[in-house]
């Protein structure tokens, strides 16, 4: 995992490392509120303008919660660590109205327990694209809304419920699926 994060973090570094002329607002750091309605997902994503209309951005999903559901039941889990890095276009100003994203993303997942017994666990990484809308509120805080979707590989194991560690299925797989749906709070500094 850690020799796939270095190849993710590697685009980002060198692109945060640039000496491009971006205007007053150096950084933003944001927050999905929409993800901490998924079992508490907590998530920060941080964005570097590199131009006028193009910043480039890094952000982390981390989910360690199990839920009990009472005795008889088992256990429901969302558990994640997602990174990603990527750019966003944004036609008028950068942190200002709309925007188109790509960006690349891991994600180490265990979910289950949600809908059935049975629990699904293992690694995922690709290619993810998004869109959205930027609304100021104020001359350092945003509330922005978007979309996105994602894809790439996944290898996985399936087990019968979440603690007995009984394996049902293992495999590789394509995947395609929703990656966000974005309601943030962005502070602009």
């Amino acid at each position: 995992m850690k020799r796939k994060l270095k190849y993710l973090m590697i685009p980002v570094v060198l692109l945060l490392s640039l000496q491009a002329t971006s205007g007053a607002q150096n950084v933003s750091i944001s927050t999905d509120l929409v993800s901490y309605l998924n079992f508490a997902t907590m998530n920060v994503e941080a964005s570097y303008p590199i131009s006028r209309c193009w910043s480039v951005n890094a952000g982390v999903r981390y989910n360690p919660f199990t839920f009990d559901l009472g005795e008889g039941k088992e256990d429901a889990r969302n558990k994640q660590k997602t990174f990603a890095a990527g750019v966003r276009f944004w036609p008028w100003h950068v942190f200002s109205g709309w925007w188109l994203a790509g960006k690349l993303q891991y994600q180490e997942y265990n979910h289950g327990g949600i809908v059935s017994k049975k629990t699904t666990e293992g690694d995922r990484y690709g290619f993810g694209v998004s869109g959205g809308y930027a609304y100021m509120l104020g001359k350092h805080l945003n509330l922005e809304f978007g979309l996105g979707v994602w894809g790439g590989f996944d290898k996985y194991a399936v087990y019968s419920c979440p603690v007995c560690g009984l394996t049902e299925s293992s495999g590789q797989k394509f995947f395609f699926l929703p990656s966000e749906v974005l309601v943030a709070l962005s502070y602009v500094f």
